[in-house]
């Protein structure tokens, strides 16, 4: 895969444009952990990166996007997880957990992260998208080859509801966790 840097929902970025979509990635998660998802607009992220708004349009059709991209790029420039057990249930936790440190540090940037998937915009679509193949990715490379894929299919939604119900404020992702891995382990008894 490219340079996860250099790449965007709409266009392959030059090393300048990625500076600036990175500047706008941090002034989003600096907005949203002030302000909250309701105060962040792209405009209120621009001025805060120092970009005109209309350059930042240039890159995110609106506030969802933006937040789905911050959490994409933080995904896709993550590291897989090495496994060193045998034991499937806790390579799955293991992928799963380090799915989940990617928010957990900041409550209102996963909260926003679980609002701008849930929208409607087409660019978030997109992002759904690498997301759910980076994601399915990971799993399928802890359970190995020849896994049945309603198991796969099984633990993107476990991870997908619980994403939801922390960001929802059910649960704190701590508790996700914890209930992560109690339902990983009964999915692959």
């Amino acid at each position: 895969m490219s340079d996860p840097a250099l790449e965007s929902t709409r266009r392959r970025l030059t090393a300048r444009q990625a500076d600036t979509v990175d500047r706008l990635g941090r002034a989003a998660v600096d907005l949203l952990s002030r302000e909250g998802f309701s105060g962040l607009t792209v405009r209120r992220v621009a001025a805060e990166a120092g970009v005109g708004a209309a350059t930042a349009y240039t890159y995110f059709s609106s506030k969802e996007h933006l937040v789905a991209e911050v959490f994409w790029r933080r995904l896709a420039s993550s590291p897989g997880t090495t496994h060193e057990t045998g034991d499937l249930a806790a390579k799955v936790i293991d992928v799963l957990g380090h799915i989940s440190l990617l928010v957990a540090d900041d409550p209102e940037f996963a909260g926003a992260v679980t609002t701008a998937l849930l929208g409607k915009d087409p660019d978030v679509g997109v992002l759904r998208v690498r997301i759910g193949r980076d994601i399915r990715g990971r799993l399928s490379d802890a359970l190995g080859p020849g896994t049945d894929p309603d198991v796969i299919d099984a633990l993107e939604m476990l991870y997908s509801g619980a994403l939801v119900r922390a960001g929802m404020g059910y649960s704190s992702y701590q508790e996700i966790a914890q209930k992560l891995e109690k339902a990983a382990r009964l999915i692959l008894r």
